[in-house]
């Protein structure tokens, strides 16, 4: 049995409260429909509760969720921004590394026609996809790059506390630093052993499977509210075999 919430313990009280004035009217003086200063006291004491209930409870939750769904587009703003300056590049990079690539790109080959149940469905197959990488000392020194350029944007987007507020971007800034500590703490990585090369590709599909998740994502929720960002980000997709941003259709 789920336990009541503040918010319902509150409006019981307030309701009962409100029972209670109008009841010790009805007792003290009665209700024979004239009007005086002690009626008129019970009464504003009596709407008192309703009044606290109406503004408190129900103004303040429609308030709290406009501002929520306000915050909301922000975040995918900068979600979008992420992968406009940085995030599609590296996922491009990434998938290059794929062994299995083909199929990816196969299954991610978003459509407009895509319903909610096609981009679960490419969801679940992204979580047992993502081990699937081999990098090699070219792509990790291009990684090492990468990172490194965009160390400040992506401190930058940390400071903005509307961009962590989903749990996904979260664990994927995280896993984006640590990738980079990694790469920046190594020289040449012609010389490492193939257990340190073992390592970094385990960081490396950390960050992958994240990175596209949360692609996958942004891309459904640009196809409902942004159709023309929705073509563009299609247009330059990491998963397509050429992007070209030309429309050609």
């Amino acid at each position: 049995m789920k336990k009541f919430t503040w918010e319902m313990k509150l409006s019981l009280f307030l309701i009962a409260a409100c029972i209670l004035i109008y009841t010790a009217k009805i007792l003290i003086i009665g209700d024979d429909g004239q009007s005086n200063t002690v009626t008129y006291i019970f009464n504003a004491l009596g709407f008192l509760p309703l009044n606290v209930l109406l503004v408190t409870l129900i103004l303040n939750g429609l308030l709290s969720m406009r501002a929520k769904k306000e915050q909301q587009e922000k975040m995918k703003m900068i979600v979008g921004l992420f992968f406009s300056e940085f995030g599609s590049e590296l996922l491009r990079l990434f998938v290059r590394c794929d062994k299995s690539k083909e199929s990816i790109c196969s299954v991610l080959a978003v459509t407009k026609s895509w319903t909610k149940q096609d981009y679960s469905a490419a969801q679940e197959v992204l979580e047992n996809h993502c081990s699937r990488l081999s990098p090699e000392i070219s792509d990790l020194i291009e990684m090492r790059s990468l990172l490194d350029s965009h160390h400040e944007f992506l401190l930058r987007l940390v400071e903005n506390p509307v961009f962590l507020e989903h749990g996904k971007i979260t664990e994927l800034m995280q896993a984006l630093f640590h990738l980079g500590e990694e790469l920046a703490g190594r020289g040449d990585f012609s010389n490492l052993p193939k257990s340190d090369i073992g390592h970094l590709t385990g960081d490396i599909s950390r960050v992958y499977c994240t990175l596209a998740s949360v692609w996958l994502s942004h891309i459904e929720y640009l196809s409902g509210s942004y159709p023309y960002l929705f073509s563009l980000s299609l247009r330059k997709s990491p998963f397509a075999e050429k992007a070209d941003v030309v429309v050609r259709e």
